[in-house]
C-alpha cells in the first residue's frame, strides 16, 4: 500500500528509526485510512506517497523538536484520522498513554479500528473540547496536548491548554501562517508561555511550523468558554 523504504528513509532523516514492526503498522494504518476514505471522507490526501509525507512524516516531526518520554500522558484534540498522535504511538512502540478527542463519532470509530489493526491501545472520547476541558476528570490532567491544524492558534490555545497540567506542554502543528503574535494574549491568559517556535519543510518542500507552549500556571476557571464565545471573541 505504501513505500516502506521511502517512509523508513524520511523518518530516519528526522531522525526517528522505524523497525520492521513499526513499518508494518504504518502500512496497515495507511491501508485503513485509504480504504475507509472511500466510504467516509477522512482526508483529502489519499495518494500513498502523500500519506507518507503529509500525514506520517508531518506527525513524526514532533519528535525532532520535543522529547516524548515513554509513559507520557497525551491528549490529542480534534483527532480527525489520528494525526499526530497515532503515528507517535507507533514510533514510541505503544508506550504513550494517549486520549483521542473528537466531536465526530465516525472519526473516532476509524481511529478505534486503526488502533486494533495495529495492535495499539488508547482512550477514545467523543465530545467537544470546550466542554471536556471544564470536567475535572480531564482538566489539567495531561503532560502534553497536541493539535494539528484544527483552528487559529489563539482559538486553539483555549481549546487545548486547559487540559495540560502545570509544567506540561501544548504542541500545535501549523501550516505556514505565523499566528503567534495574535495568540500571545491567549497564551498568557491561559497560563502558558512559548518555549519554542520552529519553521521547517517536509521532504516534498511543503513548509510547516510548530509552536511548543509550556504551561507555567493554572488556567483560570472561566476558561475554556463556550464555543460561541471562543469563536466570536477569541482571546
Amino acid at each position: 500500500m505504501i513505500n516502506r523504504d521511502l517512509l523508513e528513509r524520511y523518518a530516519a532523516e528526522i531522525p526517528v528509526p522505524l523497525d520492521n514492526n513499526m513499518l508494518s503498522q504504518f502500512q496497515v494504518y495507511a491501508g485503513e485510512l485509504i480504504g475507509t476514505n472511500r466510504q467516509y471522507n477522512l482526508t483529502a490526501i489519499t495518494d500513498p506517497d502523500d500519506v507518507i509525507v503529509k500525514h506520517f512524516i508531518d506527525s513524526l516531526m514532533v519528535l525532532k523538536y520535543f522529547d516524548l518520554d515513554y509513559g507520557t500522558r497525551v491528549i490529542d484534540i480534534g483527532s480527525g484520522a489520528g494525526f499526530p498522535s497515532l503515528p507517535l504511538m507507533i514510533a514510541k512502540n505503544n508506550k504513550l498513554k494517549v486520549t483521542f478527542v473528537d466531536s465526530v463519532r465516525k472519526k473516532l470509530s476509524f481511529i478505534s479500528n486503526a488502533l486494533k489493526s495495529c495492535g495499539l491501545e488508547a482512550e477514545l472520547v467523543c465530545g467537544r473540547a470546550e466542554e471536556l476541558g471544564q470536567k475535572p476528570e480531564y482538566r489539567e490532567k495531561y503532560d502534553v496536548a497536541t493539535a494539528r491544524a484544527v483552528a487559529r492558534l489563539n482559538v486553539l490555545c483555549e481549546y487545548c491548554l486547559p487540559f495540560v497540567k502545570v509544567d506540561g506542554y501544548f504542541i500545535a502543528l501549523k501550516g505556514v501562517n505565523d499566528e503567534l503574535k495574535d495568540a500571545e494574549n491567549a497564551i498568557r491568559k491561559l497560563g502558558g508561555e512559548v518555549e519554542s517556535y520552529v519553521s521547517y519543510k517536509l521532504p516534498n518542500g511543503d513548509p510547516r511550523s510548530m509552536v511548543i507552549i509550556k504551561k507555567i500556571s493554572h488556567t483560570p476557571t472561566e476558561y475554556p468558554r463556550n464555543n460561541k464565545k471562543i469563536s466570536s471573541k477569541p482571546l
